[in-house]
């Protein structure tokens, strides 16, 4: 499987963009900071990021069954290497908003389009290459900081930008060189995007509550980055260590549920791991606010573990429900799905911890997704179902 030049060159070449990524991340409240001379638009950060992700999602998705994927993985890596550089000469914090603006719009073939087309080049063991790209995509973000802190020793932090640039612009060359489009069984789609194919979809009761998962699990991937940190800073007193700590934790945990959970799900089915994911994810977010150093650690990665479980099977499970002209436009509507409910969740579970209490908004969050899990082992049951013909088969 390594030896298949296709693997090997999404591999890098995500290697290669997120630990950029992981070094910019960080850097870019501070850049907006020092442009600005406070820090009252840095919000602005995720919204400008997120609103050309979730535009961009399906339409490109659409695009990807029509012409291929290749050439949408070139041009997000190149997009994002004029993003850096962008980044790096930037002289106002509206430079830096458009910057994140297209950065969006590069990461989202990044983040969707590989993994289709890898169950389309794997399509009996789907479940393990996405696991493995998935889990590698996190390993990436988790030695981007650490990666940063050293590079930081001998250049400028504006310099990092640069780093990140040409991280993304080796990663175009890797998918050029390596990356080989896979033969598909099926006509391509040549119309333009039906939206009435993703309402067929969508009404389906199976189909239906797996997005409804998805969404809450965008919410809780974006309460690991925002709402959990401001609580650990805030009430726990956590220091930097601390949270670099937590950050890693978080990134580990999802890379080895991932690469675990891929394999595993191929023989045992999806279903029961969705489910597993979404209660373990239930169980520690509803312990985390009662929980204490160093057992706070614990709880926190048991529910980082459920959210990889989930991402991975739930991701798997939608690519089976339609045709190879179709795997484009189903992965992006999962990230749709994933990145509404990553814009929306956390301000509305910060709004609660902030008015009512933290413990409030946790146990809201984890009742939600506990109902979820149930409806589910209404519908499939614990044992995996027998496989079925997808939607337009």
């Amino acid at each position: 499987m390594f030896k298949d030049k296709t693997l090997l060159g999404l591999i890098l070449a995500v290697v290669f963009m997120m630990v950029g990524v992981g070094m910019i991340v960080a850097l870019l409240p501070q850049r907006v900071v020092d442009l600005d001379g406070n820090g009252r638009s840095v919000g602005y950060l995720a919204s400008a990021f997120a609103f050309s992700y979730l535009l961009l999602q399906v339409p490109m998705g659409h695009l990807s069954d029509k012409i291929g994927f290749k050439p949408l993985l070139i041009g997000g890596y190149l997009l994002c290497f004029l993003t850096g550089l962008v980044f790096y000469l930037a002289t106002s914090s509206q430079m830096i908003f458009f910057a994140r603006f297209l950065q969006g719009a590069g990461e989202a073939p990044v983040w969707a389009l590989a993994p289709a087309l890898l169950s389309l080049k794997y399509p009996l063991a789907k479940g393990k290459v996405m696991g493995i790209y998935n889990a590698v995509f996190h390993f990436g973000l988790t030695m981007g900081p650490f990666l940063g802190v050293i590079l930081a020793q001998g250049l400028k932090s504006k310099e990092i930008f640069l780093v990140y640039s040409f991280a993304c612009l080796a990663g175009a060359v890797v998918i050029y060189l390596l990356v080989e489009a896979p033969v598909k069984k099926e006509e391509q789609t040549t119309g333009l995007l039906d939206y009435r194919i993703l309402w067929e979809l969508v009404k389906q009761g199976q189909m239906f509550l797996c997005l409804i998962g998805i969404t809450f699990y965008g919410t809780g991937y974006g309460i690991f980055l925002t709402t959990i940190p401001a609580f650990l800073l805030q009430e726990k007193g956590f220091n930097p260590l601390g949270m670099g700590l937590y950050f890693s934790l978080f990134y580990m945990a999802i890379s080895l549920a991932q690469a675990i959970t891929g394999p595993l799900s191929d023989r045992f089915g999806r279903n029961r791991f969705m489910i597993l994911g979404l209660l373990l994810a239930a169980g520690g977010m509803m312990m985390t606010p009662v929980s204490h150093f160093p057992l706070i650690f614990w709880v926190l990665t048991i529910a980082s573990l459920g959210v990889g479980i989930f991402h991975l099977a739930s991701m798997a499970f939608l690519n089976e429900t339609v045709p190879d002209s179709l795997k484009g436009t189903i992965s992006g509507t999962y990230y749709l799905f994933w990145g509404t409910g990553m814009l929306f969740g956390p301000p509305i579970m910060t709004r609660i911890a902030t008015s009512v209490s933290f413990q409030a908004s946790m146990a809201g969050y984890s009742f939600l997704i506990l109902l979820v899990a149930v409806g589910m082992m209404k519908i499939w049951g614990w044992k995996s179902p027998a496989k079925k013909q997808n939607l337009y088969e």
